[in-house]
């Protein structure tokens, strides 16, 4: 005998099952209709009454939120419901997180767009004291101070990570490991009074020089690395060490042809966003490396321009009438926002494309 399955008559609500589930669904649009009744209503009283545009917004997420869990409960059972309340309140989090970011970034370009011509990218700061101007020395400057910063950092930090991973045992690797994660956490500026206060025991007070700001930065990038090598070092099977072993091979020789090779996309990685870290750091560079209004492209050889501090100084200073050195600013910052943006679409590049291949 035969049994068929019925479901239950469109208008009329499915009884819910033990576990508060019923077979009737709402349409996707529902949710979206919701909230957009939500804002009317909250934004019709805005229209009303004197409370603000944030209010609304409030009024908005917390009536859409209750009617969306009251309209699902009635509907589609408890189970469902809760699920579409902690949906809810999860993309209304995200929603609320992304309005300082999209709001960020819209002023950013918004205003630092205004000078992005040539003379800006080809020009410095030297005779100009009203319109007109550029960053050009301020764009060497960050370069040639991230190159050295790189130079110093990449070889320390890495090989501190293989040590960890592959030689360290016992106390040793615990005092390192706790070492590195305090400097982790070192303040911007302390890495900046550091490096100011060793050269000027060699130079004498009051020195300025590119290469203490790579020496600075290099304080905040070198953890990064080491922590970053270190997970990725952590990845790589440890089978492929031990098939190198049994082939005779040395474990200086399987690091440097089997472990460094499988584990260079991360290591590439976490280098690149460890240098997106530190290229908008602007404390440390205020200390050791000052401002100045010509070109200098010798880091040992007096002081260096470079993005942050020249944003620093063209906002906080920017003389008589303060409109154009307010523009350059926020071009200096947008393009600092742009530099931090492609490092991290390099990383992505890297950890896409020399990721090792795991098919036939």
């Amino acid at each position: 005998m035969s049994t068929q399955l019925t479901r239950p008559p469109a208008g009329a609500r499915a009884a819910e099952d033990g576990n508060g589930r019923s077979e009737r669904r709402l349409p996707t649009w529902v949710p979206w209709a919701v909230f957009g009744a939500a804002a009317a209503i909250a934004f019709g009283i805005e229209a009303l009454t004197d409370f603000t545009v944030v209010l609304a917004v409030i009024y908005t997420i917390v009536l859409g939120v209750v009617a969306n869990y009251a309209l699902s409960r009635s509907v589609e059972g408890r189970r469902r419901a809760t699920d579409r309340l902690v949906t809810s309140v999860v993309t209304c989090a995200f929603a609320i997180a992304m309005v300082p970011l999209v709001s960020l970034v819209w002023e950013v370009v918004s205003r630092g767009a205004r000078r992005l011509d040539g003379e800006f990218f080809n020009s410095s700061l030297v005779g100009i004291i009203g319109e007109g101007g550029g960053a050009y020395h301020a764009i060497m400057g960050t370069l040639i101070i991230t190159l050295l910063t790189t130079l110093i950092s990449v070889p320390i930090g890495l090989m501190t990570a293989i040590y960890l991973v592959e030689y360290a045992r016992g106390r040793l690797k615990r005092s390192i490991t706790f070492f590195v994660d305090v400097m982790t956490g070192i303040p911007s500026i302390v890495a900046g009074l550091f490096a100011y206060a060793l050269f000027a025991l060699f130079f004498g007070p009051g020195v300025r020089l590119g290469i203490m700001g790579a020496v600075a930065l290099s304080v905040l990038m070198i953890p990064v690395v080491v922590r970053s090598a270190e997970e990725v070092l952590k990845l790589v099977p440890n089978e492929l060490r031990e098939a190198s072993y049994a082939l005779g091979v040395p474990k200086w020789r399987t690091i440097v042809k089997v472990v460094i090779p499988t584990a260079i996309a991360g290591l590439g990685t976490g280098v690149t966003l460890a240098i997106a870290r530190v290229v908008g750091e602007t404390a440390p560079l205020l200390v050791t490396v000052g401002i100045t209004n010509a070109t200098n492209v010798d880091p040992f050889d007096g002081r260096m321009a470079t993005l942050p501090v020249y944003a620093y100084y063209q906002l906080t200073q920017p003389g008589v009438p303060p409109e154009n050195a307010i523009d350059r600013a926020w071009t200096a910052a947008l393009l600092l926002i742009a530099l931090v943006m492609g490092l991290n679409v390099v990383a992505r590049l890297i950890s896409r494309f020399f990721a090792p291949k795991t098919g036939r």
